[in-house]
């Protein structure tokens, strides 16, 4: 089935907008269940010695994908501009993806290849759909008029995070359990016999991640339009990598976009460590466990969710730059506020009273991280929304693939950087705050270089 739509100006109908937004609702449960909520805690509490240890093996997995990213996204990014075929790309990494996904089953505690399979499941979809997004991205030019890509871009996060929702509560209600009462978030028997003892629920999310995939990406290969085929993938190749060159070059020279990247690759290393770590943090600044984790995963989805619902007005009224900037902000305070918690203590100096025994999530500093980290749910989607909606209005129209792979690089060049740091001062100080304490500072430095850039095409 084929869709007809003007790209010259933009304008597609509502199914194939919707189709497309369906690519985030699709893709969303390996970031929310695999690495955040569910099999990272898993992976760090049950595969490996200490946490400590888990949490410095899954950064230098994130680490691997992220080079990985970094040296192919954007020639491939440069060839579909020249193909002028998008969704045949998104196709080639899904595959992997799915496989990916699927072998997030074996990784069970006590095999001596648990580890290398999750790890190398975790590194090589991380690079898959990573990929596959950049394609994706790109077509947002040809669906609506200019005016409306603020708007796309949030309704795109919109139902990612409504898809992480739903995927979470249908984990931690049905699957995932707790070890100790081998109960779920509902107080259920974990579906399909899952044994909690072994980490079924919890590897489980591989699996529903993969068939999630496979259902709800099929509307974006039937209904959205791609460009009309423009060239050979021999001379694609050689155009492609050309172009390529020369877009680091114009990047490179173009002052404002050269900033705008620079600044995207500061702050995305903060929020790739600050998702990575958040639910290893918790763990061990709380005592939390899966069903505390994941409570908080799905209070930080809602208010992610209600944070892109008015993310993209605001963006289209105020600016992509604007809204940035204001996230950047409302992440280092509430930064702040949350590495100042810990089971007996807010705000560093105030002492309360710790959670009392089988309660779930009742004591003050417990619902202060919560606030907090809602807060931050709040602004984090809304920021990503606007740096794709903020790179659309920099760069030039007829290499958007390109620099939408430039964009990725830029974000996933130094990924390994934050977690590193991350990692390194936490050894050096035996302090998870001290060691998270760093994300601020690369926040921080990438505000100050965002707030050089014009919102303008040059």
């Amino acid at each position: 089935m084929t869709v007809t739509t003007d790209l010259s100006t933009g304008h597609a109908g509502r199914r194939a907008v919707l189709s497309w937004a369906l690519f985030d609702w699709a893709a969303q449960p390996f970031f929310t269940l695999v690495t955040t909520f569910v099999f990272a805690p898993y992976f760090a509490s049950a595969l490996t010695e200490t946490p400590e240890q888990g949490q410095s093996l899954w950064g230098y997995a994130t680490a691997a994908a992220g080079l990985a990213i970094a040296l192919t996204a954007p020639v491939l990014g440069s060839v579909a501009d020249a193909t002028g075929r998008r969704k045949r790309w998104i196709l080639v990494f899904s595959i992997p993806f799915v496989l990916c996904c699927w072998a997030f089953w074996y990784a069970v505690p006590g095999s001596p290849y648990a580890i290398a399979i999750a790890l190398a499941a975790f590194a090589i979809g991380t690079f898959s759909i990573e990929v596959a997004t950049v394609f994706n991205n790109a077509m947002m030019p040809g669906l609506v008029p200019p005016s409306r890509i603020g708007r796309l871009s949030s309704f795109g996060w919109a139902m990612g995070y409504a898809s992480g929702l739903v995927s979470l509560v249908i984990a931690l209600g049905f699957l995932a359990a707790n070890p100790d009462t081998g109960r779920t978030l509902f107080g259920l028997e974990p579906a399909f016999g899952l044994n909690a003892a072994t980490g079924g629920g919890d590897r489980a999310v591989g699996p529903l991640s993969a068939l999630w995939y496979l259902v709800f990406v099929l509307p974006m290969f039937l209904f959205v339009p791609d460009m009309p085929h423009q060239a050979k993938i021999g001379s694609a190749i050689r155009a492609g990598l050309k172009n390529l060159a020369v877009s680091v070059s114009e990047a490179r020279e173009n002052r404002n976009i050269f900033l705008f990247l620079l600044a995207n690759m500061i702050f995305k290393d903060g929020l790739v460590a600050l998702f990575a770590f958040g639910g290893i943090y918790a763990a061990g600044q709380l005592g939390w466990g899966a069903l505390e984790i994941g409570t908080f995963g799905i209070i930080l989805t809602v208010t992610g969710t209600l944070g892109l619902l008015l993310g993209g007005p605001m963006d289209d009224r105020f600016g992509a730059k604007s809204v940035i900037v204001f996230s950047l902000i409302v992440l280092m305070i509430c930064g702040l506020g949350m590495i100042s918690v810990d089971r007996t203590t807010i705000f560093f100096v105030i002492k309360t009273q710790a959670a009392p025994d089988g309660a779930l999530l009742a004591s003050l500093p417990e619902r202060t991280f919560i606030v907090l980290g809602a807060v931050i749910g709040a602004v984090s989607g809304p920021l990503q929304a606007a740096c794709r909606s903020l790179l659309i209005r920099l760069a030039p129209a007829g290499n958007m693939t390109q620099y939408f792979g430039l964009l990725a690089l830029s974000g996933k060049v130094t990924s390994f950087l934050a977690p590193l740091t991350v990692g390194v001062v936490t050894a050096l100080t035996n302090s998870q705050p001290a060691g998270m304490s760093v994300i601020l500072v690369f926040f921080a430095l990438g505000l100050a270089l965002l707030l050089k850039v014009r919102e303008e095409r040059d």
